[in-house]
């Protein structure tokens, strides 16, 4: 698949769940570090089912490449770090929330983010401007995505320089919209999978029986925000092997083919690198 004016090639391998393998021309990049097998479960609250994933990750710890950075949204759910994913961070550097590098300390090259702070930082010899862009996820929770972009992407024919980005977990927020202005987002990839928590309230706290607590996208706000931000390709993760997960693949089509925006997705197939450019 083509993002319209983007000057680089790369190579996205979804591992499962948030994780996934971005190759920037031999840079690489890991998404939210995710790799506990089939039937792992993490207890979430009293008298509640426990969440417990259904599918192996496509590709083991001791399949990766070598990995030169990690974008971690937030490091406080197990579904976007486990214990094993933990292991990754070390020696490595992350890109997180403020939250999220305290408690990673005492690990060196731990940089927290505020939402739209701004840093150049300097990966594998190669420089990459990292912007933090807000979620609404778990009340109270601190979570943000990322805007990547480096001079090797090129730049949009009205002067925004091409960027790729990586939602984190949230739902759809209008202030988003924003990054337009200043980026062309050629690449947005989107946790999605319309997560949702029954009787739980607002606040994240156990609530009544029909209050429900959606934190992650579904199809529809998929569309809006991917609309609002002008993007080329939407690269859809974090929809399958949890039963939190509402929505899959065959309800995401359904939802974008009737937002219009079907021919613009890119679908991954688990384990499989699918290369933009």
């Amino acid at each position: 698949m083509s993002a319209s004016t983007f000057k680089n090639k790369v190579k996205i391998t979804h591992i499962g769940t948030a994780t996934a393998i971005l190759d920037i021309a031999g840079i690489t990049f890991l998404t939210d570090p995710f790799f506990s097998p089939a039937g792992s479960e993490w207890p979430y609250a009293p008298d509640r089912e426990p969440l417990k994933v259904r599918d192996d990750p496509a590709l083991k710890m001791n399949e990766l490449p070598h990995i030169d950075a990690v974008l971690l949204s937030h490091e406080n759910h197990p579904d976007n770090l486990d214990e094993l994913g933990r292991q990754l961070l070390d020696g490595r550097l992350v890109v997180t929330t403020d939250d999220g590098a305290n408690n990673l300390a005492p690990r060196p090259s731990v940089l927290g983010f505020k939402d739209w702070e701004e840093r150049d930082v300097r990966i594998a010899g190669k420089s990459f401007h990292i912007t933090a862009t807000p979620c609404k996820h778990w009340p109270g929770h601190e979570c943000v995505g990322f805007i990547i972009h480096t001079e090797d992407f090129g730049v949009a024919p009205d002067g925004r320089p091409n960027a790729i980005y990586f939602t984190g977990d949230t739902v759809y927020i209008e202030e988003l919209a924003k990054m337009a202005d200043k980026y062309h987002i050629a690449i947005a990839l989107m946790n999605l999978g319309k997560a949702t928590f029954f009787e739980v309230n607002s606040e994240g706290l156990p609530g009544q029986p029909g209050d429900v607590l959606q934190i992650t996208m579904d199809g529809r706000q998929a569309a809006r925000l991917f609309r609002d931000i002008k993007a080329d390709v939407l690269v859809p993760m974090h929809y399958e092997s949890w039963d939190h997960f509402t929505q899959h693949e065959e309800e995401l089509s359904k939802e974008f083919e009737e937002e219009g925006i079907l021919s613009q997705v890119c679908w991954l197939k688990p384990g499989k690198a699918v290369q933009i450019n």
